[in-house]
């Protein structure tokens, strides 16, 4: 949970910025889906992606609807979180297996935020597309929870994703630039076999193209399809790109991967 002066509304003039961003990779799809607070302010989107057929569907509403989409996180008494979308023809419903993920609370500006990652997770249930055949979907996910008083202005490149090494061995990952971001204790962390640690700073390629270590590996980013937005409302205004697709080469310590799939994206923001 939070600490609590990440809990409180504003910090000074500054409106706490908190989320809850889940994306989920397999075979059949990518997904996202994220619940965003600005203060008093409110925003969902969700994505899904049907790579066979090379589709795209989402929604970003600045006022969410009930029932639309859906983010329930694991409590005490609810081991599993729960991811639902139904708009669109989509009809999404899959359980989280949540775990404990790493906690980072990092200074930005003069105040501090503070998120919790997980990456690699089981996530399973079923899909159907425009009322069609219910399939299975057996995934792995990211989530991302954070809550801060930001700085005014924000910018940040960042990527989450799942694979496998070549030796066989699970691997996941969350790596970021620009924010929670200091040379340890940070937000970066890797995950092989659901045991996470923390790799040295990293640097993305401007087009998002790349990855690149302190130890001269280089993590390669295919895109097989992107997100991009661009919002302005009064004071707050949000750009971003979020492509989905493959990923290729090596994470940092030396893990050579067999094959990734995951998310890259760069944001800035004014709020």
């Amino acid at each position: 949970m939070a600490p609590a002066a990440q809990a409180r509304l504003f910090s000074g003039t500054r409106p706490l910025k908190r989320w809850r961003y889940v994306a989920v990779f397999c075979e059949q799809i990518y997904a996202c889906a994220a619940v965003v607070h600005v203060g008093p302010a409110r925003q969902s989107f969700w994505a899904l992606y049907d790579r066979s057929a090379g589709t795209l569907r989402e929604r970003t509403r600045m006022l969410p609807r009930a029932g639309e989409l859906q983010l329930r996180r694991a409590e005490t008494s609810q081991r599993n979180g729960r991811l639902r979308v139904r708009d669109r023809g989509v009809e999404l419903d899959l359980v989280l297996e949540e775990a404990p993920g790493i906690e980072a609370l990092c200074a930005h500006g003069s105040r501090a935020v503070w998120t919790r990652k997980q990456a690699g997770i089981a996530a399973h249930g079923t899909l159907a597309l425009d009322a069609g055949p219910v399939q299975p979907i057996a995934a792995l996910a990211v989530v991302d929870d954070t809550a801060g008083h930001h700085a005014r202005e924000t910018e940040w490149r960042w990527s989450a994703g799942v694979g496998q090494a070549r030796d066989g061995r699970a691997l996941a990952w969350n790596l970021v630039s620009g924010v929670n971001d200091p040379p340890t204790q940070s937000e970066r962390a890797i995950w092989v076999e659901g045991e996470p640690f923390e790799p040295a700073p990293v640097s993305f390629a401007d087009d998002l193209s790349g990855i690149s270590g302190a130890d001269g590996s280089l993590l390669r980013f295919d895109a097989e399809v992107e997100r991009c937005r661009h919002e302005r409302l009064l004071l707050i205004e949000s750009e971003y790109r979020a492509p989905f697709g493959s990923f290729s080469g090596a994470l940092p310590g030396g893990l050579e991967l067999e094959r990734g799939s995951g998310v890259m994206e760069h944001h800035r923001a004014r709020w």
